[in-house]
């Protein structure tokens, strides 16, 4: 209870910078759960069809893989999509399938990627804010011992400053995890984006095999 208290009464002496604050920690923090949950389902998604198509394909069962992909919600089965199509279209050149999956990995690059930079630029504007806050705070506080007794100058002087330093204690303390979570999330997606690009040329290498293979027959 006595926490409890402590945190509302630093809340209420913080002053009105304190509610703009309380606002960016709580955008940050629904960003951050959103952001999570998408890019561990990314993750799992991925990574189940990446393991179910790969196998289709070194096995030569396009029919197959072409009917995962269109049931496939993740980025990897668009991916694959565009590279079968273009596979399809009697496209056999390696760079040919190489640009159409690359092209795949584009378009779903800022779905991975999305909204996850918002998060440092919200612990800027925390500290600003807190900054501001701090110095708008100063202010009043001079104004109000310049004319208040002096044997009551240095008292007042010294709560107000107290106080005012709420603001820029309060803005560090919502910046600093928002900060580090970005880290976190912006780490998560770089692992996603490089799994991607690794599937893109182990697909496209398949798909040469594929094309070889069929050519020979032929």
């Amino acid at each position: 209870m006595d926490m409890y208290a402590t945190l509302v009464s630093f809340f209420q002496e913080g002053g009105p910078f304190m509610y703009p604050i309380a606002i960016v920690l709580g955008i940050g923090i629904a960003i951050a759960c959103e952001r999570y949950f998408y890019l561990a389902n990314q993750t799992r998604i991925n990574r189940k069809d990446y393991d179910a198509m790969l196998p289709l394909l070194q096995k030569g069962k396009a029919r197959e893989l072409v009917e995962m992909t269109k049931s496939s919600k993740s980025a990897m089965g668009r991916i694959v999509a565009d590279g079968l199509n273009r596979y399809a279209s009697g496209a056999r050149k390696r760079d040919d399938i190489e640009y159409a999956m690359e092209e795949g990995l584009l378009e779903v690059l800022p779905n991975i990627e999305r909204r996850t930079p918002y998060l440092a630029t919200f612990a800027n504007v925390a500290t600003l804010l807190g900054l501001l806050g701090t110095i708008i705070g100063l202010i009043a506080a001079f104004t109000a011992v310049a004319n208040a007794d002096p044997a009551e100058k240095a008292t007042l002087l010294s709560q107000s400053i107290s106080i005012a330093m709420n603001t820029t204690a309060f803005g560090l303390m919502v910046a600093i995890p928002l900060l580090l979570v970005h880290s976190i999330l912006q780490s998560k997606t770089s692992s996603i984006v490089e799994s991607l690009e690794i599937a893109v040329v182990k697909f496209v290498n398949q798909l040469e095999k594929l094309g070889e293979a069929q050519a020979a027959k032929s």
